[in-house]
């Protein structure tokens, strides 16, 4: 079995024992092949996410406008995959590797191999923690963004609300951090705003409409006011399922967080309330214009973070100004 701290040039050695050439060695790590190496690898946590399709999209923009060739890899929610994806990565000869990890803690000792062999490692959205390096990180102050929600709540209902949360990946720090503003923006208002139940969705739209009906039908006699989504796409979900109760979207609303096209015209049309934009483009372009300047002049990498802004029908253009933030 090949060890994950297992050197590339050890690797090869081996691979040459075996009798196998490269190709075959990437297959036996696990390596996600998209051509040529690349000198750039990023690691997205799921690609069938809204949010990270837009981070892809926004990535490949920069990747071009840089001239520097990038090997974009699909973690499918699965650590065990991120990882594996990772060591095949060193064994490529990736310089840098970008990675949104699936799970936080899961990815630091990944993170730990990478960097003693030589290749650099910065997170994106959700950071790596409890490795013996620190990993640099970009992103949204996610306690700020779940604050901001709370903050919504209070202000709207001066008397106190009945709040649902429904949490995004289990593990992921950006879970972790929401859901840590949120708590403390609504301890915050006083004992009258009471979370009646937390349950996550993992991210997923039909995990959230199917959550979120449950949480209805047994709710039936005293809905919430508000229900927090952790994402957007569960909020679509959670939308769906007002909907599907007969219950007025203006009665129970729905917040939800990373301003998603979908969300944006949601909250235009009246469905929604309000989301809270990360920009998920000056993540990922801030990351890549990093380790394209650490790949030529072996510049540091450095943690980034970003304000996040609570959109609602009253600020829609900002979302527009922040998106074009490049």
């Amino acid at each position: 079995m090949i060890r994950p701290s297992m050197s590339r040039r050890r690797l090869l050695g081996l691979a040459a024992g075996l009798g196998l050439g490269t190709a075959a060695l990437g297959l036996m790590t696990g390596c996600a092949r998209g051509g040529a190496e690349a000198e750039v690898v990023v690691s997205f946590n799921d690609l069938s996410q809204p949010f990270f399709v837009a981070m892809r999209r926004e990535l490949e923009d920069e990747a071009a406008k840089l001239g520097v060739k990038v090997q974009v890899l699909d973690a499918q929610n699965n650590s065990s995959k991120q990882i594996s994806d990772l060591q095949a990565a060193a064994v490529q000869g990736a310089k840098v590797v970008i990675v949104a990890p699936t799970d936080s803690k899961a990815l630091a000792g990944a993170a730990d191999d990478l960097v003693e062999q030589g290749v650099a490692v910065i997170s994106v959205d959700r950071n790596i923690a409890g490795g013996k390096t620190a990993v640099p990180h970009v992103g949204a102050d996610n306690v700020a963004g779940g604050r901001a929600m709370a903050d919504w709540v209070v202000k709207t209902y001066p008397a106190g609300a009945r709040v649902v949360v429904i949490t995004n990946d289990p593990g992921s720090s950006s879970s972790i951090e929401r859901v840590k503003g949120v708590h403390d923006g609504l301890a915050a208002g006083g004992p009258a705003f009471k979370i009646v139940t937390e349950q996550t969705a993992n991210s997923k739209r039909d995990q959230a409409l199917t959550v979120t009906q449950n949480i209805l039908t047994s709710m039936r006699d005293t809905p919430p006011d508000v229900i927090l989504c952790l994402n957007d796409d569960m909020a679509m979900g959670a939308l769906e399922a007002v909907r599907a109760a007969g219950l007025d979207s203006a009665k129970v609303k729905v917040i939800g967080f990373d301003a998603i096209p979908e969300a944006l015209a949601r909250i235009k049309a009246g469905e929604m309330v309000a989301t809270v934009e990360q920009n998920p483009g000056l993540q990922i372009r801030t990351a890549l214009r990093q380790a394209v300047d650490k790949i030529k002049s072996g510049a540091a990498l450095k943690s980034v973070s970003l304000k996040p802004v609570l959109i609602t029908s009253g600020n829609l253009t900002e979302a527009s100004r922040i998106g074009e933030m490049k």
